[in-house]
Parts: structure tokens; C-alpha cells; sequence
């Protein structure tokens, strides 16, 4: 088969599992993308909850963006919450001098402020790419509130009004992210890969799931170093944030040892199918509370030495049905299994 051919098949089936096209313009990458430079169709694009045709294909150029662009979710969330409340996910034309001087399209982005030309903002791919480039240069942004990300790229005057716009936009992105999830390993590798599972810190395994010597370690240990960033390794919804340690009057806020019983600073998160993940031994408070919706790569706090530990790791628990010691199950299979790998346990 010519490269043209193979090329074509992978292009039907990006355009076949996911829905909508993809979004990889050579124009906002900067260079020559991997797939074909399509728009979303309005007509083709279902929509989803209480937004149409229209807001959902915007939406889906948005995720697209920075997927072409290697955003991880929490950039997307930032992007769509952004978008809902300037636009609400609409392309808007100039609409006069009473509308915030010379704001346009999906982020209301000015000319008069180096956004753009008037054509290049009517094109809501790129504003996309102008919103992710500025988001990218902003130090620590993956760890700030949704509001203050959002408000270092817009400058808004109304910094707080992205908030409010926090749980639509997890609930898009994750539907849009799941309609992507049959891509095939060609067009995987063809595009890159949006998964719906990926690691919680890079990092090698350095203590193995029950093993000989730990019968009774329900997880594995991630050496990764003090400081970080720690990322929910699935979407779904925050259901337990403790300091685990008994006495209390030692607390969480200083490292542990191998004689502190206790998982430190840890945040249980419960995904669809009743799967719960663990993260032990954080250290600060988690950047998440009980009730936050997370999407898959989102930090949710950082590697530390709390609790029951004698240097900085991160321990990772995966149970299936509850949160119970008999319902942990191999995490280094199960991350096999959804495509997302940790590396091989040594001991």
C-alpha cells in the first residue's frame, strides 16, 4: 500500500471513531500537522446537554487545539470554561462599539491587543492556538484554580466568572475525550493519543503490589521525586481527601517514617464503573476537596515523604468496587490494560 493510501485510511478512520474531525492545522501547530486540516461540521456534530450542534463542534475544535498542541485535559477544561463565558461556545462577530471595544469570536480576543487580525480571530482554530500559547508561558498554571488560569491569559474585567462554568466544561471535555477513545492504534500514532487513563507520575516502580517481601502493600511506590506535580490518572470524582495518621498530633505537614503508621496527605477519586485510585503521601494539602469533578492529567497535589514512608514516592492504589484492602488490585496490570503503563515492579 503507497503512502498516500495508508495515509488515507488513517484520515477515514480518525473521521469515523471520532465523530468530529480532527483539528491538527498546520496553521496553528506552526508547521505541518500530522492529520487533515478539517473544521468541525455544525450538521455532523451531535449535541450534548444543553449545548447544540454549533456549541459542541466549537467545543470540539477547542479540545482539539490542544490536543494537536500536547495541552494535557486540565488545559482544555481552562479553554472551554474560558470560551462558555465569554462566548458561551458562540463565534461572535465585531458587535459594535458597545461591546468591549473591538472583542471578536470565541474568546473575544482584540486586535488592538495583539490577538490577531480581524480574519485570523473569526477563525475559532485559532484563537484556540493564541488562548493555549499564552496558557503555556504562565509558570505553574496546571496547579492554579480554573478562575486565575483562565484570568492570566484573558485579563478580564471580571476575573471570577470562569468559575461558574467549571463543572460544564469537565463534563464537554470528557464527553468529547470519550468519543475519541476508539481511535485505532494507527491513528493513534498518526495523531497522538488523547487516552482516558494515564500515569500518575512518571516514574519507576520501586516497590511492587504484594509482594514477597510487602504481602500486605496494597498499591505500588513511584519514586518519583519531592515536589512532583501528582495527576488523577482518570476523570472522575474526588470522594475522599485525609490526613491519614495516627496519633493526629504528628500530623502531615512534616515528613514520615517507616514507624508513622498512615498514608499522609491522600486523595481517593471514584471513576465511572465503581474504579477507585489512590494517592498517598502528598506534601502539602491536595489541591483538590471532596465533591471536585477531575478530568484524566489534572494535578491534584505533589510527591511527598507524609505518613507511613521513609523518603518521597508516590503510593498508587487501584481497587474495583469499593475502597476496601479486598477489593485492591494490581495497579501495574490494570494500567497495562488501559493503555497507560507503569513501569515493571523491581521487588
Amino acid at each position: 500500500m503507497t503512502t498516500k493510501a495508508i495515509t488515507g485510511l488513517i484520515i477515514a478512520v480518525l473521521l469515523g471513531c471520532i465523530g468530529v474531525p480532527m483539528l491538527l492545522i498546520s496553521a496553528v501547530l506552526g508547521g505541518s500537522g500530522g492529520c487533515t486540516p478539517a473544521y468541525p461540521n455544525g450538521s455532523a456534530q451531535p449535541g450534548i446537554g444543553r449545548w447544540d450542534r454549533e456549541q459542541v463542534s466549537i467545543a470540539a475544535t477547542i479540545v482539539h487545539v490542544g490536543l494537536a498542541k500536547g495541552v494535557p485535559r486540565w488545559g482544555w477544561v481552562v479553554a472551554l470554561a474560558t470560551a462558555m463565558q465569554e462566548s458561551q461556545l458562540r463565534n461572535l462577530p465585531h458587535l459594535g462599539e458597545n461591546n468591549d471595544h473591538d472583542s471578536i469570536g470565541v474568546f473575544q480576543q482584540r486586535p488592538s491587543q495583539g490577538w490577531g487580525t480581524s480574519e485570523q480571530l473569526a477563525d475559532p482554530a485559532y484563537q484556540a492556538g493564541k488562548f493555549y500559547d499564552k496558557l503555556l508561558t504562565i509558570p505553574g498554571w496546571q496547579q492554579m484554580p480554573l478562575t486565575e488560569a483562565a484570568q492570566r491569559v484573558q485579563v478580564s474585567a471580571y476575573p471570577d466568572a470562569y468559575a461558574k462554568w467549571t463543572s460544564d466544561a469537565i463534563q464537554l471535555a470528557d464527553a468529547l475525550a470519550s468519543g475519541s477513545a476508539s481511535v485505532s492504534p494507527e491513528a493513534i500514532g498518526y495523531c497522538g493519543a488523547t487516552g482516558t487513563w494515564t500515569q500518575p507520575v512518571m516514574a519507576f516502580v520501586v516497590s511492587g503490589f504484594r509482594s514477597e517481601s510487602r504481602p500486605g502493600h496494597d498499591g505500588v511506590d513511584l519514586g518519583a521525586a519531592r515536589g512532583t506535580p501528582i495527576r488523577a490518572a482518570s476523570a472522575g470524582v474526588v470522594v475522599r481527601v485525609r490526613c491519614d495518621i495516627e496519633p493526629a498530633s504528628w500530623g502531615c505537614d512534616r515528613d514520615g517514617t517507616p514507624s508513622t503508621p498512615g498514608c499522609g496527605y491522600y486523595v481517593d477519586i471514584e471513576h465511572p464503573g465503581k474504579i477507585y485510585t489512590r494517592y498517598c503521601h502528598m506534601l502539602t494539602p491536595p489541591y483538590v476537596a471532596e465533591g471536585d469533578q477531575v478530568v484524566a492529567g489534572q494535578v491534584i497535589g505533589l510527591v511527598g515523604s507524609s505518613g507511613h514512608s521513609s523518603g518521597p514516592h508516590l503510593h498508587f492504589e487501584v481497587h474495583l468496587g469499593d475502597q476496601s484492602e479486598a477489593t485492591a488490585t494490581d495497579p501495574v496490570s490494570f494500567m497495562a490494560a488501559q493503555g497507560a503503563p507503569l513501569d515493571t515492579p523491581v521487588g
